[in-house]
């Protein structure tokens, strides 16, 4: 299953270097390019499989800036526990890497994220309501997570509906890219050959372009609109969802 990797080396540098610098400006978007891109010539779990590393580093720069991440972990933890357990529990019912459809479903989600992008679409939660909503959010997600390796929708919609300030909706990101990783990690090495010391050993060398596009992006966000630069993002992923969406019918 993994012998084709050294054919495909080219796209993987090049996908994390991409996805490392998009992170590096908007704070987000190595796991949905990544798995995004790699999906266009492989399973959707197959390219999850190679983003346990980068994203698990990445997502650990993201959360250190000094401050302590454990008052926004206490919020989250409802979702953060959601998290696992919409992963796991949909992992033990659907083995995704033989499941039909699995690129259509990541070209959805794709096309999802990106309308909610681009629509600028804003909701609002209630602290009164985060205590019901938050371990829901967070087991759709997982769920989610678990079939199409994307960890995006609805966490991130919900992180910025519920009146963070910016450098705690980047640390609230953090922490919730980090279970999502955490979680789909366990996923995959729970399933057999989706997580073998070879596939870790790629995701490793994925780390070194991931790295340095993070660094570059955020040399960038200092010199660019990162308004502008999210909405081409949001256009790029659409159009890459579009197409993942027609492949899968095929």
């Amino acid at each position: 299953m993994y012998e084709s990797f050294s054919t495909y080396w080219p796209l993987i540098l090049l996908t994390f270097l991409l996805a490392g610098t998009v992170k590096g400006v908007v704070g987000l978007g190595l796991p949905t390019i990544s798995v995004g891109l790699l999906g266009l010539v492989m399973p959707p779990m197959q390219a999850a499989a190679l983003l346990i590393v980068p994203s698990m580093v990445t997502n650990i720069w993201q959360l250190a800036d000094g401050r302590s991440p454990f008052a926004m972990l206490v919020r989250l933890w409802p979702m953060l526990a959601g998290i696992a357990v919409g992963t796991w529990g949909m992992s033990a019912l659907v083995n995704a890497a033989e499941l039909p459809g699995a690129t259509r479903w990541l070209g959805i989600a794709l096309v999802v994220y990106a309308v909610l992008g681009l629509a600028s679409v804003r909701f609002s939660v209630s602290a009164a309501n985060e205590r019901w909503l938050a371990p829901l959010i967070g087991t759709v997600t997982g769920a989610i997570t678990a079939v199409t390796g994307v960890f995006v929708i609805p966490a991130v919609p919900y992180l910025q509906a519920i009146g963070l300030e910016k450098d705690e909706l980047v640390r609230a990101l953090g922490l919730s890219f980090s279970m999502s990783t955490l979680a789909l990690a366990v996923s995959l090495g729970h399933s057999g050959d989706l997580l073998q010391p070879a596939v870790l050993g790629v995701s490793l060398l994925a780390l070194l372009p991931a790295l340095l596009g993070m660094a570059g992006g955020q040399w960038l966000r200092r010199r660019i609109s990162a308004e502008r630069f999210r909405r081409w993002f949001f256009c790029g992923l659409l159009l890459l969802g579009a197409d993942l969406s027609l492949r899968g019918l095929f």
